[in-house]
């Protein structure tokens, strides 16, 4: 073979290995990563403000979409808006057993973001005073399996009781206009009740709220494992900055919600920040709680819920990247 044609066969040799590795590396990270952010997540509102992740992959444009709870956030994962929902754990399971394929790759918190609210003169002063009441409680969301679960408690159920499904700032209206009796509250607007209506909350019960968790969908992270990395450097970035900042973390709370700094500073104070890889712990916390959904027909017949919920959890991005 002449030199001239193996100089020729050496460069077109070179120009294919150039272009495998160039399309490998741009298909490592999407060109574009969608999120949402939310007030019930404060991490991802740090994310966000301080453009975490622009500053990770400056070439990466990163979109931002607004949920107002976990129902709108799975909505958004499920139709592609979005890469990454910030939701609860339990509307993440209800979601994977309905048929979504989803992966839960992070810890946000674990919050006690939501009770039963009355209004200040409410005469009702506990969950069986609910009996023929009207509640106010956003579907497929943390207050509303919540609110089946404080039912369920006091030997009660759905039927024993009017659930009126609005979205979280709606189900808070509601409450203050005295159309409804009671609502399944979301921080920060059910602090928000609490401080500027005088709102009470007649139930508490932290083991019936789950834990914020970031999920994504399974095909999106066998493709793009290096993204769902990314993304999980930087909401625990945002997470350890939340723990070390609570004060401007509360500041940033109030300022993105247009809420006063007391009514973030008592959302914060129920939140805790110390999670961030999914564990046996928040598997265990979710079968005890699961076992609503069966009760409620909220999944389809024979569904086993815990097998959903070990499908659910995938540790191993986050396994990886956090030290």
């Amino acid at each position: 073979m002449s030199s001239f044609k193996l100089c020729s066969l050496k460069s077109l040799l070179t120009g294919i290995l150039a272009t495998t590795l160039s399309v490998g590396a741009s298909a490592a990270i999407p060109k574009i990563i969608k999120l949402d952010y939310a007030y019930y997540a404060p991490t991802s509102l740090i994310v966000k403000d301080q453009k975490l992740l622009e500053k990770a992959l400056p070439n990466t444009e990163v979109k931002w979409v607004f949920s107002q709870g976990s129902n709108r956030s799975l909505e958004y994962l499920n139709s592609d808006s979005t890469n990454f929902a910030s939701t609860a754990g339990l509307a993440a399971v209800l979601s994977r057993a309905n048929g979504s394929p989803l992966k839960t790759v992070y810890i946000q918190s674990q919050p006690e973001w939501t009770a039963l609210v009355v209004s200040k003169d409410s005469t009702i002063k506990s969950i069986k005073d609910l009996k023929g009441k009207k509640i106010a409680a956003t579907k497929g969301t943390d207050p509303f399996l919540f609110t089946l679960q404080a039912l369920d408690s006091a030997g009660l159920n759905k039927r024993d009781v009017q659930l009126v499904h609005l979205q979280h700032p709606d189900g808070k209206t509601a409450l203050e206009r005295g159309q409804v009796d009671a609502w399944a509250g979301l921080d920060p607007l059910m602090a928000a009740a609490q401080i500027q209506s005088g709102a009470k909350l007649i139930y508490r019960n932290v083991n019936f709220n789950s834990y914020g968790v970031l999920s994504v969908k399974e095909d999106f992270a066998k493709q793009n494992p290096e993204a769902v990395e990314a993304v999980i450097k930087v909401y625990e970035q945002a997470r350890k900055w939340a723990l070390a900042n609570p004060e401007k973390t509360a500041e940033l709370l109030a300022k993105e919600s247009k809420l006063p700094l007391a009514v973030a500073k008592l959302q914060l104070s129920r939140t805790n920040f110390q999670q961030n890889i999914p564990s046996e712990k928040q598997i265990q916390a979710l079968k005890r709680s699961g076992n609503i959904l069966i009760e409620e027909q909220l999944v389809r017949k024979g569904t086993n819920v815990n097998q959903v919920i070990d499908q659910l959890f995938d540790p191993r991005f986050a396994q990886k990247v956090i030290k």
